[in-house]
């Protein structure tokens, strides 16, 4: 995969930071410490990473397997364990022994899911705990929040499980880095699979969650569905966090749609999906068709609190446990050693996001968030699970495979719930950077 990557010199990179780290200064939450060259330069045998997950809330479930998934990198990057993924992945810089001759050592926030807390829980691990990078989230408005904090405190971010376009579109910024795929890369896998199962004549009504995520997922979906020929019949948002949503899915038996898409997530998706089956919608036939339901954006830990529900239910995801590549096979033994059970796509993406923030400043010789970002922009790997992937220095959005999932109609185990119909290659959803709906400024990189 090409990607250009910028030949700064990095003297010029760091320079040209002061203006941004003396804005910073300037807020009342942030602070220097001597001589350091950056916010919570490691001055000892040891660097802090800050791990900040919903531990509570409708995404609780994501965020419980994310910091499993942290542990384990922690584990690995210090020499503990099998070493994971340190064994597939194509930079060999990490091995094994720290970051930069530093044992690397974590802090823990919960996000509640809400972007308040998120910051909070953020500004208190880089300010008391002393973090050099931020990762976690398992929501688009706490990633946007916390991403946004970051920039401020001159510290990297590497986002956790955030799918709205905006977190590297209109709301990118230098300071933060987003391996997981979006809403627009999901609408673009789905729309042939959608046409090539279900046609060209539909009515689709949405229920969508109402925040950025559920935006972004309902604008593109509605922009692939209607691109087919699809007619939308009415899209309706939920509380985050609604539990009953029987007073929205009664509206839909008299609209006149034959398809219902679910841009929920989490335990709201388990609950919504649940509920539409109970209400009969998937024993109906409306306009002389069988009524569908699609999941735009699916995970393991959803179907497997939605059971028998998502059977035949089409979605996409970033990564499933199922993969047979070398990559996705170690991740999945390592982290079924320690737990039991195969890890969920936000911990892979969440585990990956540590080792690439390690990698990245081993390569740099630093851990001066600006020699982060240089390392990063452009940064082509493979082993990682994903396939070859670019971290595509325009928008700091890695590009890999998509895969379109569906729910397993005979399931050998409480794991083996979805099934891989397709693996979308990363060109079929590469978009343009500057397009209006994806549109941002980076700004300037900053140290603190």
């Amino acid at each position: 995969m090409g990607g250009f990557k910028s030949k700064i010199d990095r003297r010029t990179l760091l320079k040209g930071t002061a203006a941004m780290g003396a804005a910073a200064f300037a807020s009342p939450y942030f602070f220097t410490k001597g001589a350091s060259a950056y916010v919570n330069e490691p001055t000892g045998s040891s660097v802090t990473f800050g791990f900040n997950v919903p531990q509570t809330g409708a995404y609780a479930d994501e965020g419980a397997d994310e910091l499993r998934a942290y542990q384990l990198a922690v584990e690995h990057l210090n020499g503990e364990g099998d070493g994971g993924l340190l064994n597939t992945f194509s930079s060999k810089e990490l091995k094994g022994s720290g970051v930069l001759g530093k044992k690397v050592e974590f802090t823990t926030g919960d996000t509640q899911t809400k972007s308040d807390a998120a910051r909070a829980s953020a500004k208190r691990m880089i300010e008391k705990d002393g973090a050099i990078m931020i990762t976690g989230g398992s929501s688009s408005g706490v990633a946007i929040a916390v991403q946004s904090l970051c920039q401020e405190a001159g510290v990297i971010f590497m986002a956790g499980l955030t799918h709205s376009n905006d977190t590297t579109g209109k709301d990118r910024r230098r300071n933060g880095f987003r391996h997981f795929f979006n809403t627009e890369m999901s609408g673009a896998a789905l729309g042939p699979v959608m046409e090539a199962n279900y046609g060209n004549d539909r009515k689709a009504y949405h229920l969508t969650a109402d925040y950025t995520w559920g935006w972004s997922q309902e604008g593109s979906i509605k922009k692939y569905s209607e691109a087919i020929g699809w007619e939308t019949v009415n899209a309706v948002r939920t509380p985050l966090g609604a539990g009953d949503f029987s007073q929205y899915i009664t509206p839909v038996l008299n609209s006149g749609a034959d398809v219902l898409i679910l841009n929920h997530y989490g335990k709201d998706m388990v609950n919504s999906l649940t509920q539409a089956v109970q209400f009969g919608l998937r024993d109906k036939q409306v306009n002389g068709k069988n009524f569908e339901i699609v999941v735009p954006l699916y995970s393991r830990l959803m179907a497997q609190g939605a059971g028998e529900n998502v059977k035949g239910i089409f979605g996409s995801t970033n990564w499933h446990w199922s993969l047979q590549d070398e990559a996705s096979q170690a991740f999945v033994k390592s982290f079924g050693a320690k737990y039991g059970f195969p890890p969920s796509q936000a911990a892979h993406t969440c585990y990956v996001q540590a080792l690439l923030y390690a990698d990245a400043a081993q390569r740099a010789g630093s851990f001066n968030p600006c020699a982060i970002v240089e390392a990063l922009e452009g940064f082509e790997f493979d082993g990682m699970g994903n396939g070859p992937t670019l971290y595509r220095a325009d928008d700091h959005q890695c590009f890999k495979k998509v895969l379109v999932v569906k729910g397993n109609e005979n399931p050998t185990s409480q794991f083996d719930l979805l099934e891989v119909v397709q693996e979308v290659p990363a060109e079929k959803v590469t978009y343009d950077p500057t397009g209006d709906e994806f549109a941002g400024d980076l700004g300037a990189c900053n140290a603190g």
